[in-house]
C-alpha cells in the first residue's frame, strides 16, 4: 500500500526544529536534488523573480533522466536509466522555452509467439494491425475490442491529462470531467484484470495490455489494492494519447535543456552539495548542505524536496513512510546489428522499433508474480525491450551510425528488490541470463552474439537491479516512483496541489508527490505552483 501523503494544513510536529544557526546565503527557494523536476521548479521561480538555488549531490544534474556512455570507448551516449517521454505536459516546454523535442514511433509494439507450432507474432501500429491481429487470432473480434478499449482510454486521457497541472480535483469532480461510467469503474473502480479478461479472449493480446499496469509496479492483475490501477491510468494518459514517445539525443537532452533554462532564468545550481538537514518553523527555513569544502548552512524562505518521501522524512528528522520496493531489471545494450527473428513475416527493424514484449502472455505475467511473491526469481521472466536508435540515431557516434550499430534498452518486470537482498550480483546475473534466454527463444541468433564489444573487449551490456538504482540514485527500493503511485484526485490527506507537507514552506516535489512517476515535470511545475501562490 501506497505510503499516506502528509496534510496540507502546517501542522507542529514531534521532530519540529527552530532555526537559529547563522546563515552564509539566503534565498526565496532552496531545491534539494537536480533530477528532472527540481530543475523545472528553478526555472519556474526563477523566472517568476525569486532567488533559487539548487542542491544537488551528484557531479551532474539530471537524477533518473540522464544520458550517459556506460561503455568505456564506446560513442554511444544511452538514456542510462529512464528511457522514454509521455507525461511530459507541452505547456511545460512551452512555458520554460527548452530546446527539446520527442519523435513518434512507426511502431507501437511487436509480441512474438507461436501459435500451432510457427512463429507469428501481434505488431501493433502502421497499417498492419488490423491483418496482424487476424492473423494471430483468426478474426475480427480482438481487433475490435482492442478498437474500442482504447478509443476509451484515449477519452479519459483526452480528460484527465490536462488536469495534472492543474490543482487537484476532487474525486467526483473528475469523474464528472470523464463523464463515463464504464471508463471509471474500469480504471478507478475494480481491478484492471476483470476489464482485460471481459474485453479480450487471446492470453497473448490480454498479457500486452496488462503491461503497462506492471511497469514498475509489483502487483496482480487483480490486486484489490488497484496499485496496477494506478500504473495503468499513468500509462495511458500522457500527452492526452497514451503514446510513448522517444526523447531526441536521450534522456539527457531533457535534463540538460532543464538545466539551461533554470540558469538562464537566474537559478544557481551547485553540484556535489548534498543536503543533510531541514529545519523549520513553517515561515523560514535553513538547510545544513555538506559541500566538497565543509559543511555550510543555507537560509531560504521555503524548500522544495525533489526526492523520495523517506528522504524528505530524514531531511526533517521524521520518522520515514512506510518502505517502497522497486520490482524491474533494467538493461543497457548496445548492438553490432539488430537479430534475426524467428517470425519472418517482420522485418527486426519494425519489431524493435516499438515495445518488444517477451514471456508477457497474461498467464505467463501471472506465473511470473506468483514465483516473485514467493521470493523466486521467475522462471520465465516478462520483460521488454526498444531501440532507440532506430528512432533516434543521433545518440550515437557517426562512426557507430555508419557501421549500423544499434541500442537496445530492456526493461524486466516482476523483479521486486526482495529477490535481490541476500547475493545482488549472484541474483542479477541469474535474472539477466534467464531474461535473455527468454528472448533468445524469438530469435534465430543468439542475442549475446549481437553484442558490440567496448574498448576492453567486454561485451557492451549492463544491468540494474533495484538494489543497484538505490545505491546509485537513492531510490528508495530501487522504486522508480519512489513510492506506489496516486490516483490524480485530492484523497482527502493531500493538499491543493499535491505537493504540500506538515510544514507550509517545505514542499515535495519529486516523484513520490501526488501525480508523480515518471519523465513528466508535473511535480516540479506543481511545487513551484503552490510556492508562487
Amino acid at each position: 500500500m501506497p505510503a499516506p501523503e502528509p496534510s496540507s494544513v502546517p501542522q507542529p510536529s514531534a521532530h519540529h526544529h527552530q532555526p537559529s544557526a547563522p546563515a552564509r546565503d539566503r534565498y526565496d527557494a532552496v531545491i534539494v536534488g537536480g533530477g528532472h523536476n527540481g530543475l523545472v521548479a528553478a526555472a519556474y521561480l526563477a523566472r517568476a523573480g525569486q532567488s533559487v538555488l539548487v542542491l544537488e549531490r551528484l557531479d551532474t544534474t539530471g537524477g533518473a533522466a540522464v544520458s550517459t556512455r556506460p561503455f568505456a570507448g564506446v560513442d554511444a551516449r544511452l538514456s542510462r536509466y529512464s528511457y522514454l517521454v509521455s507525461l511530459l505536459p507541452q505547456k511545460i516546454v512551452r512555458d520554460l522555452g527548452i530546446d527539446f523535442a520527442v519523435r513518434k514511433r512507426t511502431v507501437s509494439s511487436y509480441t512474438p509467439a507461436v501459435r500451432d507450432g510457427r512463429p507469428t507474432g501481434l505488431l501493433v501500429g502502421g497499417d498492419r494491425t488490423r491483418e496482424s491481429f487476424a492473423a494471430l487470432t483468426g478474426g475480427e473480434r480482438e481487433y475490435e475490442a482492442w478498437q474500442r478499449f482504447y478509443a476509451m482510454t484515449q477519452r479519459v486521457a483526452e480528460r484527465v491529462f490536462p488536469t495534472l497541472t492543474q490543482p487537484l480535483p476532487a474525486r467526483e469532480a473528475l469523474r464528472a470531467r470523464i463523464d463515463d461510467a464504464e471508463a471509471w469503474r474500469t480504471l478507478f473502480e475494480e481491478p484492471i484484470g476483470v476489464a482485460v479478461e471481459r474485453n479480450f479472449t487471446d492470453d497473448l493480446v490480454r498479457g500486452v495490455v496488462l503491461t503497462d499496469a506492471l511497469i514498475g509496479t509489483f502487483a496482480d492483475a487483480h490486486d484489490p489494492s488497484l496499485i496496477q490501477n494506478r500504473c495503468f491510468l499513468y500509462h495511458v494518459i500522457g500527452g492526452g494519447t497514451g503514446d510513448w514517445d522517444v526523447p531526441v539525443g536521450g534522456m539527457g537532452a531533457l535534463t540538460d535543456a532543464l538545466a539551461r533554462a533554470a540558469r538562464a532564468a537566474g537559478a544557481e545550481i551547485r553540484v556535489r552539495h548534498e543536503a543533510t538537514r531541514i529545519e523549520t518553523d513553517g515561515t523560514h527555513a535553513e538547510v545544513t548542505v555538506h559541500t566538497p569544502h565543509g559543511e555550510q548552512v543555507i537560509a531560504a524562505r521555503r524548500v522544495l524536496v525533489n526526492a523520495s518521501p523517506q528522504a524528505l522524512a530524514a531531511l526533517l528528522g521524521q520518522t520515514p513512510p512506510e518502505p517502497a520496493e522497486g520490482a524491474q531489471l533494467k538493461v543497457n545494450m548496445l548492438l553490432t546489428r539488430l537479430p534475426r527473428l524467428r517470425d519472418r513475416s517482420v522485418d527486426p527493424r519494425q519489431a524493435f522499433a516499438g515495445t518488444f514484449h517477451i514471456a508477457e502472455g497474461y498467464g505467463q505475467l501471472a506465473d511470473a508474480y506468483r514465483d516473485a511473491a514467493a521470493g523466486r526469481l521467475p522462471a520465465a521472466p516478462p520483460s521488454e525491450i526498444y531501440c532507440h536508435s532506430l528512432t533516434d540515431p543521433s545518440i550515437l557516434g557517426p562512426d557507430l551510425a555508419a557501421r549500423g550499430y544499434q541500442t537496445l534498452t530492456l526493461f524486466g518486470l516482476h523483479a521486486p528488490a526482495r529477490l535481490f537482498a541476500a547475493d545482488n550480483d549472484a541474483a542479477r546475473a541469474a535474472l539477466l541470463k534467464a531474461t535473455l534466454a527468454e528472448l533468445d527463444a524469438h530469435l534465430e541468433e543468439p542475442i549475446t552474439d549481437c553484442l558490440a564489444l567496448d574498448g576492453n573487449g567486454e561485451p557492451c551490456i549492463e544491468a540494474k537491479t533495484p538494489l543497484d538504482l538505490e545505491r546509485d540514485l537513492r531510490l528508495p527500493g530501487g522504486h522508480i516512483f519512489h513510492r506506489d503511485l496516486s490516483f490524480p484526485y485530492e484523497s482527502g490527506t493531500t493538499g491543493r496541489w499535491g505537493v504540500e507537507t506538515a510544514h507550509a514552506n517545505v514542499l515535495l516535489c519529486g516523484a513520490g508527490a501526488v501525480r508523480g512517476g515518471g519523465v513528466s515535470g508535473v511535480p516540479g511545475h506543481n511545487a513551484a505552483m503552490a510556492a508562487l501562490s
